[in-house]
Formats: structure tokens, C-alpha cells, sequence
């Protein structure tokens, strides 16, 4: 009888021996969060600047002013370079260098932003493919829940802070110009320079991008949900705004804790999304090899395609899958104007659009439409102007005092409502030769200044 026991304990022993070993080899340091981390750092970007400080004085003195670094983060939305971020991150920068994971370094540039909604969108050209942050839904965040934040604090790159979901849909006025509505409130410790960075779960999925501090408390920070920020960053990819192109597919995402996905709304009448035979209600589920989850994701799918290229995109109907081939059209708005609200694109510096061109070449600066209901021209007797989306090195604009995201509303004792406007008023030849005064919207209020052109700037006269 005893032989018979030991013989069983035995079989026991030998049965379990695999799953000891199995646990044995578990690290209990490797926790979520350590393997919620290793999942996400290598999307994480770090971002440095240097822009010039500038004289508060009405008329434009002392415009020499000093240089200033500054810092944040972002996250990589497509492997082909695309960045996003904090607008205020970027704003007013004169050059922006970030560092990746593998401590790589590159230059970038601003390609799109929205002020309103604080994210920007940069670029830069890596010399090999970049992996794109896991994306998470904010649709299901729970109070208590525990988050991660990782950005470049103080200058400290790929600093890594943890905390919990302290509460949600805050709304936070930062001053006059900034207000931000249902943002993450987390007690994960958010400094200067993780502005733009993920805020992650133990999944390693972003489910927000941190915005936001409250000067003088402790651990009150804030991030935009992630659900909110793919909708600004599907309209900061816009492929009517980068490439002049359109598809013109109506979509919306659905996003929820088991699911992610969009939904065809409609395709406008003549379009490319028409001929290709899409449909209310179809689900997108590949475009060309992108796995599409939202309509941030189908932007980037199409992006970079010229018009007349066809892109296999992948829908469920009914049921069952289909593939539906999307021929990509040419998009025939102007391509220095947002076609949606609060978006400035930065202009193609190839644009075959003659007054852009001549803009750039005679003042130095690159422009974008701006209504009269545009948040920068609220409360003002303005009926519209043109955002500064870019001002060139030593040019008149950047001597005369003229600032990126400055709206110039007068020139010569003109408006400047569209390009025509600028053009027209060079086309006269200012006098005294060379002089111009202009009129720019500033922060809410009105400065003026003076530009000054050679003879050989000025375009010929024509009649």
C-alpha cells in the first residue's frame, strides 16, 4: 500500500514537474506595466525646438530677439513618418529636431495643425519604416484605472510616470486663447516636455494624449482622449489638404470597450468613393495594406497616393467581405485654403498656384484662409484674413515683425481676405516704392508694421 502511494506521488510529481518549471520561469518583475511599456516605447518620440523670442511692442521693435529651447514629445501615427503632437509644442518654432528610441535623430517639419484642438501633425524622413503606436479607445477608460504616461520631461527622454484615470470629461480653460473640453484627469506625474506624449494602458495602447498641467497642484494632469484627438488627427492627414486629393467617402468611427471600426456614411454623388460602388452602413476594413480602424488610419492609407491611383480597399456588407477598387481623384479646391474648419495645412512648397507663389517669393510667407468666425478673429470688425502658416528666413515678412499663425487682414490700406488680394495690391506698386503697411491680428489684438521690398521683388505691373 505505501508502494502504491509513493508510486502515485510520483505520477504527480511528474505531471507538474512542466508547469513548475513554467512558473519558475515567470519574472515577477515583468509586470503589466513593465510589458505595457516595452510595448509602446518605441513609438514615443522626443521633441526639441528652438524658436526666438519676440518684443511685445505694438510696433514691431526690437524684433532681434533671443533664442529659446524647448521640448515635448509625440507619437508616430504612420511608419512613414508622421508624427503627432501638441500644437503648443510646435508653435512659432524656427526648427524642430526629434529623437527616437534607438536615439536616431532627425529634423522635422510642421505639416498640419489645429490650434483649436492643441494637436499638431509633423514629419520627418527616416531611413527606415517607424512603428506605429497601438491605438486604444478612451471610450471605455474606468475611474481608478491605471495609466502610463511617457514623454521627454524636462528634457529627460523617455521618462516613464504611472498613475490612475482620477476622473474624466474635464473641461480646462488654460487662458483666453486655450480651453480644452472632456479631457482625461490623471495623477500620473505629467512635466513640462510630456506635452504631445502618450498616456497608455496596461495594454500598451494609447488612450490619450497629455495636454495639460495644473500650475501649483500636485499630480493634476491632464490628456485629450484618444478617441477625440484620431478624429483632428483624420483631418490633419486629410488627403484633400497634404496631397490635393480626394476620395470622397463619408465616414464615421464607432468605437467602443469590444470594438473599433468605421462606418460608411455615404459617398458624395460623382466621387471616386461613388464609382467605386461604396455604400451606407459598409464597415472599412483594410485600405491597401493599412488595417483600418478609424478614419485617421484610411487618411493615411490613401495619403501619399496621386490622383489616378487605385488603392483595393476591403469592406464588409451584409455579412460577408468585399473589395471594392477606389481610383483616387483630383481634388479641385485650392490647396493654400483648409477645406475643413480650424485645420491650417503648411503649403507645398512645388504648389503650381501662381499667387501662393508669388506671396512667397515677393513677402516670405506661406497663407491660409481664415473666416470671420474663426476663433482668431472673434469680437474683431474683420471680415476674414489669411493665417501665416510659414515665414521664410530673412524675408520682408520675417524683418517687418510678421509671426507665424498671425492673420494679416490689411495691406496697403486694403483687406486681404484671399491671395487675389495680396496680389492685386503688388500688382500696383506700392508708394513710396517698396514700402508696405500692414495689419495683423494678433492674440485679439491689432498690430501694424511696415514691409520693406527691393525693386526687383516687386512683380511686373500688368494691365
Amino acid at each position: 500500500m505505501m508502494k502504491r502511494i509513493l508510486d502515485l506521488a510520483l505520477c504527480a510529481a511528474l505531471v507538474l514537474a512542466p508547469f513548475g518549471a513554467t512558473a519558475r520561469a515567470e519574472d515577477p518583475r515583468e509586470t503589466p506595466l513593465v510589458r505595457a511599456v516595452r510595448r509602446a516605447k518605441a513609438s514615443v518620440i522626443n521633441i526639441h525646438s528652438e524658436k526666438t523670442a519676440v518684443s511685445s511692442d505694438p510696433l514691431f521693435a526690437g524684433r532681434q530677439g533671443r533664442k529659446i529651447n524647448g521640448m515635448g514629445t509625440g507619437i508616430v501615427v504612420d511608419e512613414r513618418g508622421y508624427i503627432v503632437t501638441n500644437h503648443h509644442v510646435v508653435n512659432g518654432v524656427d526648427t524642430l529636431r526629434v529623437t527616437l528610441e534607438n536615439g536616431s535623430t532627425y529634423e522635422a517639419d510642421v505639416i498640419s495643425y489645429n490650434h483649436a484642438r492643441d494637436l499638431a501633425v509633423i514629419k520627418i524622413n527616416p531611413t527606415s519604416s517607424l512603428t506605429v503606436m497601438p491605438m486604444g479607445t478612451s471610450s471605455d477608460l474606468m475611474l481608478g484605472e491605471t495609466v502610463i504616461a511617457v514623454g521627454n520631461a524636462f528634457g529627460y527622454e523617455h521618462t516613464v510616470t504611472s498613475g490612475i484615470v482620477s476622473a474624466l470629461n474635464r473641461d480646462v480653460e488654460v487662458n483666453e486663447t486655450q480651453s480644452y473640453k472632456n479631457l482625461i484627469q490623471t495623477d500620473a506625474s505629467i512635466n513640462p516636455g510630456n506635452s504631445g506624449g502618450p498616456l497608455i494602458n496596461l495594454r500598451g495602447e494609447v488612450v490619450g494624449i497629455n495636454v495639460a498641467i495644473r500650475a501649483g497642484a500636485q499630480r493634476i494632469g491632464f490628456a485629450i482622449p484618444i478617441d477625440d484627438a484620431r478624429q483632428v488627427i483624420a483631418e490633419l492627414l486629410s488627403i484633400e489638404q497634404l496631397n490635393q486629393t480626394y476620395h470622397g467617402l463619408v465616414t464615421r468611427d464607432l468605437k467602443t470597450a469590444t470594438q473599433k471600426k468605421l462606418l460608411v456614411n455615404s459617398a458624395r454623388p460623382n466621387s471616386p468613393a461613388a464609382d467605386a460602388g461604396f455604400r451606407a452602413g459598409d464597415v472599412v476594413l483594410k485600405a491597401g495594406t493599412v488595417e483600418v480602424n478609424d478614419a485617421a488610419d484610411f487618411e493615411r492609407a490613401i495619403l501619399g497616393r496621386s490622383a489616378g491611383d487605385k488603392v483595393n480597399v476591403v469592406v464588409r456588407r451584409n455579412e460577408t467581405s468585399e473589395t471594392l477598387a477606389l481610383k483616387v481623384g483630383q481634388f479641385s479646391g485650392r490647396g493654400f485654403a483648409s477645406a475643413t474648419p480650424g485645420v491650417v495645412v503648411r503649403a507645398n512648397n512645388n504648389s503650381n498656384d501662381a499667387p501662393v507663389d508669388r506671396i512667397w517669393e515677393t513677402l516670405g510667407v506661406r497663407l491660409a484662409g481664415v473666416s470671420q468666425t474663426d476663433q482668431s478673429l472673434t469680437g474683431s470688425k474683420y471680415r476674414g484674413g489669411l493665417q501665416v502658416v510659414e515665414v521664410r528666413k530673412g524675408s520682408p515678412a520675417m524683418i517687418g515683425g510678421i509671426l507665424q499663425r498671425d492673420v494679416l487682414v490689411g495691406l496697403d490700406k486694403y483687406e486681404t481676405v484671399i491671395p487675389e488680394n495680396i496680389t492685386w495690391i503688388l500688382e500696383r506698386r506700392p508708394t513710396p516704392p517698396g514700402a508696405l503697411k500692414f495689419h495683423v491680428v494678433r492674440e485679439k489684438r491689432t498690430l501694424w508694421g511696415q514691409l520693406t521690398l527691393s525693386a526687383q521683388a516687386l512683380p511686373t505691373q500688368t494691365r
